[in-house]
């Protein structure tokens, strides 16, 4: 029945077995993309190295009232108006991930870019403000309706969710930013030395002198 073939095909997706292409159907998946440790690259360098093309559907840029998450990272007074952007990515038409992006108000001209073909790292650069640094992390949770709607999967599939603050060449604080991917596609690369063992001193029993 089509229930049941329906069934199979989201029971297949959450495997990371087949996708899903708006407007083309259901094929056998891609092997998940891995993005090496060490460097930073923004989503369109990444993708473009790689072979693929990347792309975005802007799904809102304006000025908000930054949140108090945002100002801690951010390094900003409460209250203070920041830039928010949010955007779909995709690479060859796939959607990646959903991210969210919290600028300080300094780099507001990126709005007047093209953010859904462009790098927004390159806008950045175009108006003197270099991003240098990165620190993150990276935390799971399950896709809401809504984002499962956007990045084509079953809902309550579960998203690998990096959260990062970037720095300009000055090593203040620019950039604010949550890209939540779908974990079936996405795939973050770790390497780290082992810690030596640490040996506890030796201390011999007391001897009795009965």
């Amino acid at each position: 029945s089509r229930m049941t073939a329906r069934q199979a095909v989201l029971n297949l997706m959450r495997e990371g077995l087949v996708d899903r292409r708006r407007g083309a159907g259901t094929f056998i998946a891609d092997n998940p993309i891995h993005r090496r440790e060490g460097v930073l690259l923004s989503f369109t360098e990444d993708m473009k190295r790689r072979g693929l093309k990347p792309s975005s559907e802007l799904l809102s840029a304006k000025k908000e009232i930054a949140t108090e998450a945002d100002c801690k990272a951010l390094s900003l007074k409460i209250p203070s108006s920041v830039i928010v952007i949010k955007r779909l990515r995709l690479a060859d038409g796939i959607p990646l991930a959903l991210e969210k992006v919290v600028l300080t108000t300094k780099c507001a001209k990126v709005l007047e870019d093209d953010l859904e073909n462009g790098s927004l790292h390159d806008s950045l650069r175009k108006i003197g403000i270099n991003p240098t640094l990165a620190s993150g992390w990276l935390t799971a949770r399950l896709a809401s309706a809504q984002e499962a709607k956007k990045l084509d999967i079953p809902t309550k599939s579960p998203l690998l969710v990096e959260t990062r603050v970037i720095e300009d060449q000055n090593g203040k604080q620019i950039e604010h930013t949550e890209t939540a991917y779908a974990a079936n596609r996405y795939v973050v690369d770790i390497k780290l030395n082992c810690a030596p063992a640490v040996i506890a001193p030796f201390s011999a029993a007391p001897i009795d002198p009965a």
